[in-house]
């Protein structure tokens, strides 16, 4: 117990309170490891898997159906730079597999929007709430009823941070230049950024998908008319 100024007897902190900083830190210290490690395995197997798609497409026949479904599974996945590995096929077969790597990529994160539109979003309040995110997981549940315009609109309104607001009005037009900025494997890469759109709920599909097939094509585009 502890005397306040007024001489009242209140209650004394928990330092052992589960819901402290401290705890949140500690709860944060696995997620952290967690994103080291995917983010390791995703660069991993985006320079020693290339090599073995290029062989195996060189083949032909059927071995194109086993680059196509690797691929499109790979690039998927959260932190695997999908982007990397298309632009490693691009370079070893050029023009002629320009238009196979962009449908691949598209499909790719078309997958990954669907299996976080898969998410619960009572699901996501609650693995927020387990990190100690208290204000996100109300964010979450709270808005879970919602459409898109009315997320999009709640959120604005209760955003944690100044930008926050700009990217979620703007939200298509940040998706396409995150999609094609270097180096994005580091906040989950094409599948990581495509599987947050869907589980956010903030991107209509019919939306998100004329988004994704305009924001893929410009290098492969390029790379066909022009028969790099």
């Amino acid at each position: 117990m502890d005397r306040t100024g007024d001489g009242r007897i209140g209650k004394t902190p928990d330092i052992g309170d589960r819901n402290g900083p401290g705890a949140r830190r500690r709860r944060l210290i696995p997620l952290g490891a967690a994103y080291l490690i995917a983010l390791g395995l995703g660069f991993y197997l985006s320079h020693s898997l290339p090599p073995w798609l290029e062989a195996e497409f060189s083949m032909g026949g059927r071995m194109i159906v086993t680059v196509v479904v690797a691929y499109v599974i790979l690039a998927a996945i959260p932190f695997v730079p999908g982007a990397e590995i298309g632009f490693g096929l691009l370079m070893a077969f050029g023009a002629s597999a320009a238009p196979l790597v962009y449908f691949c990529m598209v499909g790719a994160l078309l997958i990954a929007y669907a299996v976080g539109r898969l998410v619960q979003p009572g699901l996501l309040a609650r693995l927020f709430l387990s990190l100690g995110l208290r204000r996100a997981a109300g964010l979450v549940a709270r808005g879970s009823g919602m459409d898109p315009k009315e997320r999009a609109a709640f959120f604005t309104e209760n955003a944690p941070t100044r930008a926050a607001p700009f990217l979620i009005r703007y939200r298509y037009v940040a998706l396409a230049v995150a999609l094609n900025f270097p180096g994005n494997a580091l906040v989950g890469g094409g599948g990581g950024l495509a599987m947050v759109a869907g589980m956010s709920r903030l991107f209509s599909p019919l939306a998100f998908v004329a988004t994704v097939v305009l924001a893929v094509s410009p290098v492969p585009l390029a790379i066909w008319l022009l028969g790099w």
